[in-house]
């Protein structure tokens, strides 16, 4: 029996981290390399370090704990607890402590008796303590004694106690290299690996009494995962999400998701993502996957013949998925790069299923698995991790944490690594212009569609922003409204009174009706389209209609979707509707997919046996019989995709000048005039148009971009102006910043003219932060200098 080869991503809570060095006061640090260390006073801020850096932390040393892989992390509190793992020869059960605020390494404290040595086991957190389900046990230098676990360990992190759960009644197969994670009071438990076959099952147990506590097997419904080993899980909005991971034949790069209240099972459809946008991650197996906000993070794993180190990541609001560019200072620093282990120590580590020529797709060695190269010359350090398989992740804060794993030549690390999050709001533009389509407010456009003549509102600034052929259309219209005003001697006043509500302008569009019109504009406010429902004929015929549209109407991006979706939705029970569909509406390329999937050997049989084909159109039939006899040559095209512009592109495009001809409003912002579009301001701001009372210009986004800037920018010359305009509009966060400054340069803040200009509160808000981050000793040598 081998064992399986990865484990599931644990993640545990946790709090602040952040960089330290000899401390000296309370958030307060001294630079003793500078002649006068009071004017050179340093802070830890925290939360102000560069987003999307890596930061490469002091290694795990040898006589604290081993390199490894295999192992799992937990982050509690300020800490992380490593548990476990291989070092290429023998199994641990160690548990390592790693202090993020001191960035120093130690063996936790334990009494009892721990859990026997094993990998590829799990471990999550729960209240103040852990626990440790099953993993591969024995000795696989001998290999004697090898064999799955399914026992259950807690570790109480207050007292340093190991203690055994023993469960009464049925139990959960032994297994490995499963997945875990915690979710109302419960342990969750799926998949793995038992020794002769994966697994899909699912089990949970409570965890608030030992006493009174079973095993629960799960009944899970919907489009459950095929079973798999060596994936992580991660829960985000109240759903367990599950990644790749190895499955033989079957293994994928699908994402699932597990509803926890209805049990039930949902695989992520990648349809509606573009062709030429971020697809998602290759397949792979031996990743972790963490979850921070609205994002899933996936890291490392080996990935085919490649052990990549891009780090991926999922917004499951918007169902997209991108690769996360490094800051530009991750490129400094110096990474270990470990020694080579003997042959004797690493031989037995892989398994046959495991093992196989890994390269690096992205660091500085390309070497394989198995096999002793010359060493290498020195090159440019990097803090980015290289690529590796086998390690685990956990968030504390802001920022996750990277420790062990294997890396080239099938060595174990013992690096810990630290990747800063991006804390943005989220950008809502989609979802306000979205609310106003279906709000229909300030409506200042009405299309009248097809020969029955039916009406569909929108706004001026979003249809022009989006489309030129719309854009023609309505200019088209204002120019005839202008001329008939004209011949009318009827012009239109030049000031309206408040209240009065301006008719509609009228734009006449005969090649479109109302339902796929409305589709469009759904694409045209939010850049989405509604994915036909499985077996619903009538929505793919819909989608149809919208494609027919957006080829008009010259939309790329609306068009590619439409095709993606129609293509994924073709199956059995409707190829030949569509494909008849698409003859008559001459979509070309809709009706080529439909032939092709029509003439395939596994299809093509129930396909002419169908009532359906024989209701099918001569013409039709005859191209179906000629394709299959004679299928046409293969063409591939070398041309870049042209996937058109987003909606953030157009409107970016739109507010810096392209959409000028359309302002329908003037804002006065100090004295001076500033066109704007009613529609827009409406969309985004509740102060200019909903709220009856003054609420401000309320976007979390926007204030989260403006306060990283001022901090950014905050100088000893301008610390003392933002500190005044922080505390006038109750900036609290912006205020405690610019104390923090000027706690950290107050002899150079003290020579300031404009200190005396201060309120007496501002004053006294100084003196009071003085005196709560610099100690007795320092206040007297603060005294001497000024």
């Amino acid at each position: 029996m081998s064992g399986p080869g990865g484990s599931g991503g644990p993640i545990g809570a946790g709090a602040l981290a952040g960089g330290a060095r000899s401390k000296v006061a309370p958030s307060v640090d001294f630079d003793h390399s500078c002649s006068d260390s009071v004017e050179y006073l340093t802070l830890n801020f925290g939360p102000f370090e560069t987003v999307h850096r890596w930061r490469r932390l002091p290694p795990c040393d040898e006589f604290v704990g081993a390199r490894r892989s295999k192992h799992t992390v937990v982050a509690y509190k300020d800490a992380i607890y490593v548990f476990g793992g291989d070092n290429g020869k023998t199994m641990l059960n160690d548990l390592l402590r790693f202090d993020v605020k001191d960035c120093s390494w130690c063996r936790a404290f334990t009494t009892g008796t721990p859990p026997a040595p094993r990998y590829h086991h799990s471990a999550v957190v729960y209240g103040s303590s852990m626990f440790v389900f099953g993993g591969y046990t024995g000795d696989i230098y001998s290999n004697s004694n090898l064999k799955n676990k399914n026992d259950l360990f807690e570790y109480k992190f207050a007292t340093g106690q190991w203690t055994e759960w023993k469960i009464e009644g049925r139990l959960p197969v032994a297994r490995s290299a499963h997945g875990a994670t915690v979710y109302s009071d419960k342990l969750w438990i799926f998949a793995g690996y038992d020794g002769n076959a994966r697994l899909n099952d699912m089990w949970t147990i409570g965890l608030q009494d030992r006493e009174l506590t079973c095993w629960e097997e799960v009944a899970q419904s919907g489009e459950i995962p095929p079973s798999c080993c060596n994936f992580p899980v991660a829960v985000c909005r109240d759903k367990m999400f599950v990644f790749s991971g190895q499955s033989g034949a079957k293994i994928t790069n699908n994402l699932f998701q597990f509803e926890f209240k209805d049990k039930t099972w949902t695989r992520i459809p990648t349809e509606h993502l573009l062709r030429g946008s971020p697809p998602p991650p290759q397949r792979r197996y031996g990743h972790t996957m963490v979850a921070f906000d609205r994002h899933l993070y996936v890291f490392g794993g080996a990935a085919d013949n490649t052990l990549p180190n891009e780090l991926h990541c999922y917004d499951v609001d918007f169902q997209t998925w991108e690769v996360v560019q490094p800051s530009s200072d991750s490129e400094v620093g110096g990474a270990e790069v470990p020694e080579r282990a003997s042959t004797s120590e690493e031989a037995p580590t892989l398994t046959s299923e495991e093992r196989g020529s890994f390269k690096k797709s992205r660091d500085v060695f390309g070497l394989d698995f198995g096999t002793t190269l010359p060493k290498q010359p020195s090159q440019p350090a990097s803090e980015l991790p290289s690529g590796r398989l086998f390690h685990a992740a956990a968030v504390i804060s802001d920022a996750m944490y990277i420790f062990g794993g294997t890396v080239d030549n099938n060595i174990r690390s013992g690096e810990m690594y630290r990747f800063q999050f991006s804390c943005y709001p989220k950008c809502t533009l989609h979802e306000d212009y979205g609310r106003l389509w279906e709000s229909r407010q300030f409506c200042d456009v009405e299309f009248v569609l097809g020969e029955k003549e039916e009406c569909v509102q929108g706004h001026v600034a979003i249809v022009t922003a989006r489309s030129r052929w719309l854009r023609r259309k309505i200019m088209q219209a204002r120019e005839r409204l202008a001329q008939k005003l004209e011949e009318e001697a009827a012009p239109a006043p030049r000031e309206v009174p408040s209240g009065t509500r301006l008719p509609l302008l009228r734009v006449a569009i005969r090649e479109a009706e109302a339902r796929p019109f409305e589709v469009l504009m759904l694409f045209l406010y939010t850049d989405k389209i509604k994915y036909p429902r499985k077996g619903h004929v009538e929505d793919v015929l819909l989608i149809m209609d919208v494609y027919k549209l957006a080829l008009s109407f010259q939309l790329c991006r609306l068009e590619q979707l439409c095709r993606q979706y129609i293509e994924a939705s073709v199956d059995l029970q409707n190829v030949l509707v569509v494909c008849e569909s698409a003859a008559k509406l001459q979509l070309g390329q809709l009706k080529e997919h439909c032939l092709n999937f029509v003439v395939k050997e596994s299809h093509f049989n129930q396909v002419i046996m169908m009532k359906e084909f024989e209701r099918l159109s001569s013409p039709l039939i005859v191209e179906i019989v000629r394709r299959k006899q004679q299928p046409p040559p293969r063409t591939s095209s070398d041309q870049p995709m042209d996937i058109g512009t987003s909606l953030i592109q157009d409107m970016k495009a739109y507010l810096e000048g392209a959409g000028a001809e359309f302002c329908d409003i003037t804002l006065l912002l100090d004295g001076h005039p500033r066109p704007a579009h009613k529609a827009i301001l409406a969309a985004r701001s509740s102060y200019l148009f909903a709220a009856p009372y003054y609420y401000g210009f309320y976007n979390n986004r926007l204030q989260a971009y403006c306060k990283q800037n001022l901090e950014m920018n905050v100088t000893v010359q301008n610390v003392l102006q933002i500190l005044e305009a922080a505390d006038k509009t109750q900036a609290l966060d912006m205020k405690r910043h610019c104390l923090h400054i000027i706690v950290h340069q107050f002899t150079k803040v003290s020579k300031l003219p404009t200190l005396r200009s201060l309120s007496q509160q501002l004053l006294l808000d100084i003196i009071d932060s003085l005196a709560s981050h610099i100690s007795d000793k320092q206040c007297a040598e603060l005294g001497a200098d000024i």
